[in-house]
């Protein structure tokens, strides 16, 4: 929040209304450095964020990028077609992704199975693999994550945004990834591919011209933040650990240090949460580097992902 006499960094969060978004749009709305602008697509969004961050009406503007046409600027008919308030920002960060739905029939018939389950021992009562999982009409990863995620670069050039941070997903290298089969069907057939798009749309704004910050969590999860190590690297190498997930709260403090370290550098990297070691809690939680700490330190090894890997395609 911005306060009276002094001047912060405008930032606008896309998606702020998601689980993600509103985190970091939160932790901006209360750090004095930045003046926060929440973007959603609808009102219901719009007061979902105020409840959930009590924040003010005057820091959300309702506004769907990915159907804002810039033709009638480039032809002078229209020299101002977003909202005012989103005037001036300095940085974006993106939050927006596809969100699969549970199949209401695949729920069903697992749970039919369970009678049948619980008699075998070798056997889970409920197999979570028999879930399906779809995406909304629409909602599907290649227009959310490919085409609206290039909108959004393109609207922050529009508006003259210097740096934009980008969370992603890891996994973008693999893709046999299960990630990339929600939303097909037994023989492949669907929407889905989402981390193929989202890379995609990482690429894109690469070769965007503007300062980037690619941010690759592994499974985001709702865990306590700053209670684990934060370990960074590229290119998936954290997929090969045991545990590959990092909560939520960890990715939004890794967006305010990309915000606030980054300097004039962009870079792009993976990151997954990690155990501290046994001990007293207290010498335990004491231990963890803030991910300020830990983004300049990955920040000054010069290591960031590598876009010609992976099949063609991607």
């Amino acid at each position: 929040m911005n306060l009276p006499g002094q001047v912060s960094k405008k930032v606008i969060v896309t998606g702020a209304a998601g689980r993600t978004g509103s985190l970091v749009f939160s932790l901006l709305d209360k750090d004095p450095r930045f003046d926060v602008v929440g973007l959603v697509r609808s009102e219901a969004s719009a007061k979902k964020l105020i409840a959930k961050t009590k924040c003010l009406l005057e820091e959300v503007v309702i506004s769907d990028v990915t159907q804002m046409s810039f033709d009638n600027l480039e032809d002078g008919r229209d020299q101002h077609p977003w909202p005012y308030a989103l005037d001036g920002a300095e940085a974006m960060v993106i939050c927006t992704s596809a969100v699969p739905q549970i199949s209401k029939t695949s729920v069903i018939k697992a749970m039919l199975k369970i009678p049948l389950n619980i008699l075998n021992p070798k056997k889970k009562a409920i197999n979570f693999r028999d879930l399906q999982f779809k995406y909304k009409e629409g909602q599907y990863p290649e227009m959310v994550d490919y085409v609206g995620q290039k909108k959004q670069v393109d609207f922050a050039k529009k508006l003259g945004v210097k740096h934009v941070v980008l969370v992603s997903s890891m996994g973008g290298l693999d893709p046999s990834n299960f990630l990339n089969q929600i939303g097909k069907d037994k023989d492949g057939n669907g929407n889905g591919d989402i981390l193929i798009w989202k890379r995609k749309a990482e690429k894109y704004l690469c070769l965007s011209g503007l300062q980037y910050t690619i941010i690759h969590p592994g499974g985001l999860v709702d865990s306590e933040s700053n209670k684990m190590n934060l370990v960074l690297d590229v290119d998936d190498v954290l997929l090969q650990r045991e545990k590959k997930s990092i909560p939520r709260g960890d990715v939004a403090n890794l967006c305010i240090a990309a915000l606030t370290e980054s300097g004039d550098k962009s870079i792009s990297f993976d990151c997954v949460g990690e155990e501290v070691d046994a001990g007293e809690e207290g010498d335990a939680v004491a231990s963890v580097k803030s991910a300020e700490e830990v983004f300049g330190e990955f920040l000054s090894s010069g290591k960031t992902c590598d876009y010609t890997l992976g099949p063609k395609g991607m």
